[in-house]
């Protein structure tokens, strides 16, 4: 089943508000076998509206959009379908009474906005979509054009609804258990073009799978997808193709969709029963920050020193003026005392230390902006590493922490045979 997806508010447009509807959207449709051919975004103009929504009915009969409901006067997509679909607005009285009582109970301030009432006008014949998580209803309309569905732009209104109403009547509609279905692997410290490189052999073998390269600031996701397949098939040939990626991808990859490589440097502490303390200069406590936003973090995370600058790298991590002297706060000497120095101070056997030019300025032919050292240590082994990490300050400082849980998660992953000094990582 082919459809399309409007999403609707000229502050889309504007960029002052980031569309995560048609995401999301585009996601719940295909879960269970429709297929977006076709995503459009406009502003709250009628017209527009209606050419938007009538070139995707002639198109494949069928319209999902969002925003555009509320009770204010930019709020005027009901109003441009129903005159798509040839018929009038009229006020449905017994939403009418749902959104007055619903205004007593939550405001308690007196009669409902007189505003708000056209939210109880619906397309005559219109089948109306509960939204217990807001005032404006979904709709559900067919007729000569074909079927356009209308959802509420607010994002959590508008899962609701997909959830609840319009995800089982497309379950329903598509009949035939045949779904398409994507997989997420997440990958971090190895290029796009490398990991391209590394599996260029691999993908001829991943049979009825689509595979994307999806670079993001902490890495590059794998997005697997079985198109169109009865959903235990699809299932099968997704588990396969994931464990021929994991394999051929090696030791960058470290989970699935929703995976935090804060997450898992944490629970291979606490399996190791090791403790952490972090020494980070550059970052200003992003690791840090990373590790404690993980749910039981305390168990493993004794705390942290940002010695930004090179007085407090002596006095609180004991670094030798000696060493700042010669190398620089931003080499291998310095990151590799800030590690020892931290595991010392808070009698920890696992410690990290980074330090490097954020940028935009303070960068030399040597060590342009966005030189990294990373220096990790865990039990007795170290690896010490450099990196060369693009972006600007914000992603630099970023890119850095995640670098920081990538040296972790390395050396934690070791076994006894891998366990070794390493100097240069």
């Amino acid at each position: 089943m082919n459809l399309e997806v409007v999403t609707i508010g000229t502050e889309l447009l504007l960029g002052h508000t980031i569309d995560t509807n048609a995401a999301d959207l585009c996601r719940a449709l295909t879960s269970v076998g429709a297929l977006v051919v076709r995503k459009t975004t406009i502003g709250d103009d009628p017209a527009e509206i209606h050419a938007a929504v009538a070139g995707a009915l002639e198109r494949t009969g069928f319209v999902i959009t969002t925003g555009g409901l509320g009770p204010t006067s930019d709020d005027v997509t009901k109003r441009a379908v129903a005159r798509l679909f040839g018929v009038p607005l009229v006020v449905n009285d017994d939403y009418l009474d749902r959104l007055e009582r619903r205004w007593r109970d939550l405001s308690r301030r007196g009669p409902m906005p007189e505003a708000n009432r056209t939210q109880a006008e619906v397309p005559a014949g219109a089948t109306i979509l509960p939204n217990p998580r807001g005032t404006a209803p979904g709709l559900w309309l067919e007729g000569k054009p074909g079927v356009a569905v209308l959802l509420p732009g607010v994002p959590h209104e508008m899962r609701g609804l997909v959830a609840d109403e319009v995800a089982p009547r497309l379950a329903r509609r598509v009949g035939a258990d045949r779904v398409t279905v994507s997989r997420v692997l997440r990958t971090t410290g190895i290029a796009e073009s490398a990991l391209a490189d590394r599996l260029r052999h691999t993908e001829p073998e991943l049979d009825s799978v689509t595979l994307a390269y999806l670079p993001t600031l902490p890495g590059v996701d794998l997005r697997i997808t079985a198109w169109s397949l009865p959903a235990q098939e699809a299932g099968r040939v997704l588990d396969r193709a994931a464990d021929i990626l994991r394999k051929a991808v090696g030791t960058p990859y470290y989970g699935e969709e929703g995976a935090d490589l804060a997450a898992v440097v944490v629970e291979r502490l606490r399996d190791r029963g090791i403790c952490l303390a972090v020494a980070e200069s550059c970052t200003g406590g992003l690791v840090g920050g990373r590790i404690t936003a993980v749910p039981g973090a305390s168990t493993v995370f004794a705390g942290g020193v940002i010695a930004y600058a090179d007085e407090v790298k002596i006095r609180e991590l004991g670094v030798a003026e000696s060493v700042l002297a010669e190398h620089g706060a931003v080499s291998e000497a310095a990151v590799v005392a800030m590690a020892r120095g931290v595991a010392a101070r808070f009698g920890t056997r696992a410690a990290v230390a980074v330090s490097g030019i954020a940028g935009p300025g303070g960068g030399t032919a040597d060590k342009p902006v966005g030189t990294v050292w990373i220096a990790g240590l865990v039990a007795g082994s170290e690896r010490v590493v450099r990196v060369g990490l693009p972006g600007d300050r914000y992603e630099i400082r970023a890119r850095a922490a995640q670098s920081s849980l990538d040296v972790l998660r390395r050396l934690l992953g070791r076994d006894d045979r891998e366990s070794r000094s390493s100097p240069n990582g």
